[in-house]
């Protein structure tokens, strides 16, 4: 198994500050390879969202770097990992809040995150950061943490009314904002020809699902050029339809060699 990865981000055409904060690596050893990426969206209604995601992803990737020794060397548990990355949500959510007390301000930040090793995939996940797998469809892995998610679990409103709601950005939790957060932990067989899309929610909000896949499918994607240029032209494609938020994505490309 064998990876393309590529990671794109604008601030869009409101913000004067990008609070997306991205990250993708590849790492090997004895022709054995692990994919670790990660989204982090800085809450735009709160202060300081550029300093909450970065100070997020950072914690993050500070623990792949550590740990990614041992990825290579033993088999992969997952509730090992689900309870060190719980425990790196925990920590940054305390630090988060305790440093807005002190400075007398709300921040906060998604946090969405996933790794591919052995045949598998393993997410974390927290706010309305998603992850795609595109495959023969487009299928959302992730959770919107949001109040229009909920309403449309529970059959309140209709997908189409869930896309125009104006409450749409409104999070159930986000890291730093509040004592208590739950992360979504996702697990899943990563397989060959197959496309993860990380994103902010910038990305997706106004395009569509067919948009995703007509452009990002595997079988056209054949080198990391192409799939940057094919994430760019969505990005702009946003800008032209008039996205006011940050907007980033990673493309993480699964191939057999």
């Amino acid at each position: 198994m064998s990876f393309l990865t590529v990671s794109v981000t604008d601030k869009g055409l409101v913000k004067e500050k990008n609070e997306d904060s991205i990250y993708t690596t590849v790492v090997e050893k004895d022709n054995k390879k692990v994919s670790f990426s990660i989204v982090c969206d800085g809450m735009g209604g709160l202060a300081e969202g550029e300093y909450a995601s970065a100070k997020v992803l950072n914690a993050f990737v500070e623990w792949f770097e550590i740990q990614k020794s041992l990825l290579f060397e033993e088999k992969t548990s997952f509730d090992e990992i689900k309870s060190q990355w719980a425990n790196i949500v925990k920590m940054q959510n305390s630090y988060l809040i305790h440093y807005g007390n002190n400075k007398g301000i709300r921040l906060g930040t998604t946090v969405t995150a996933l790794m591919i090793i052995d045949n598998t995939y393993y997410a974390v996940h927290v706010g309305d950061s998603r992850i795609y797998e595109i495959s023969d469809s487009v299928h959302q892995i992730t959770t919107d943490h949001t109040l229009v998610a909920r309403d449309l679990e529970m059959g309140n409103i209709t997908k189409e009314q869930a896309r125009k709601d104006p409450r749409k950005n409104i999070l159930l939790q986000c890291v730093g904002a509040n004592e208590d957060v739950y992360p979504e932990f996702i697990t899943g067989d990563a397989k060959g020809d197959v496309v993860y899309l990380l994103c902010s929610d910038g990305f997706y909000n106004l395009i569509t699902e067919d948009e995703i896949y007509s452009n990002l499918k595997s079988k056209e994607l054949h080198n990391e050029e192409i799939m940057k240029s094919r994430a760019k032209m969505l990005i702009n494609l946003n800008k032209e339809r008039m996205e006011k938020d940050n907007i980033s994505a990673i493309l993480v490309k699964i191939f057999d060699i």
